[in-house]
């Protein structure tokens, strides 16, 4: 399932720091193509140099870097299905401050519980998986539009946020029990756990009830 964005409700207007990360995370995309897998690596983190206190800085940078073209596409697509309206809510500067910090939560939660891993981590995912645990906080009735694939056949159609987002924490929760004991890189599932529970537990002290209250749904 690939959601396409919440069809429940206007927003009160332009979401202009999803957009602008989103921007960055393309333009950072392009810088590591041009500058190669060194500059990858000595971004991203590395649980064990970060359990050492060191390359500290990475827990910042490598949340805008991505190991693939669909890793960037995927994470983008999630970001501005949920961003929009969870930066609605916040506003501008408390949402750049809570994708951060999600951010940050997220990489030290896969730290915290492999950190003796020399597996560089890195993506978008756990602060946009902090962004879904406040929007499903939010937004729990809301529908998302979403693309679903049936073998080679799709179509669109319309899922609550609970139902959706639900199932993707299910997933990540099961996957990262699943490969809790490796050292084989690939998806960092427990930082997608680390980012949703910090998106659900502080989602409401980030937000602002001036903008909540000027919402307005949509006709449909």
């Amino acid at each position: 399932m690939i959601p396409l964005g919440d069809v429940s409700r206007r927003l009160t207007s332009t979401p202009i720091v999803t957009i602008a990360l989103i921007a960055i995370n393309a333009v950072a995309f392009v810088v590591e193509i041009v500058k190669g897998d060194a500059f990858v690596e000595r971004w991203s983190v590395t649980p064990a140099n970060v359990a050492g206190s060191h390359d500290l800085a990475t827990i910042v940078t490598a949340m805008f870097l991505h190991a693939s073209w669909l890793h960037i596409l995927g994470n983008m697509v999630f970001l501005y299905a949920f961003g929009p309206e969870v930066e609605d809510a916040m506003g501008p500067l408390r949402y750049a401050i809570f994708y951060l910090v999600g951010g940050v939560a997220a990489f030290l939660t896969q730290t915290a519980f492999d950190p003796s891993s020399t597996v560089p981590t890195l993506g978008a995912s756990g602060a946009i998986a902090a962004v879904m645990g406040a929007f499903l906080v939010t937004y729990p009735r809301d529908r998302i539009r979403t693309l679903i694939f049936l073998w080679v056949f799709f179509t669109v159609t319309y899922v609550s946020a609970a139902l959706l987002v639900g199932l993707w924490f299910l997933i990540q929760l099961f996957d990262a029990g699943s490969i809790a004991n490796t050292q084989t890189g690939g998806v960092a599932y427990l930082a997608h756990v680390g980012g949703f529970i910090f998106g659900a537990v502080f989602a409401r002290l980030f937000e602002d009830k001036d903008r909540l209250a000027r919402q307005t749904l949509t006709d449909g």
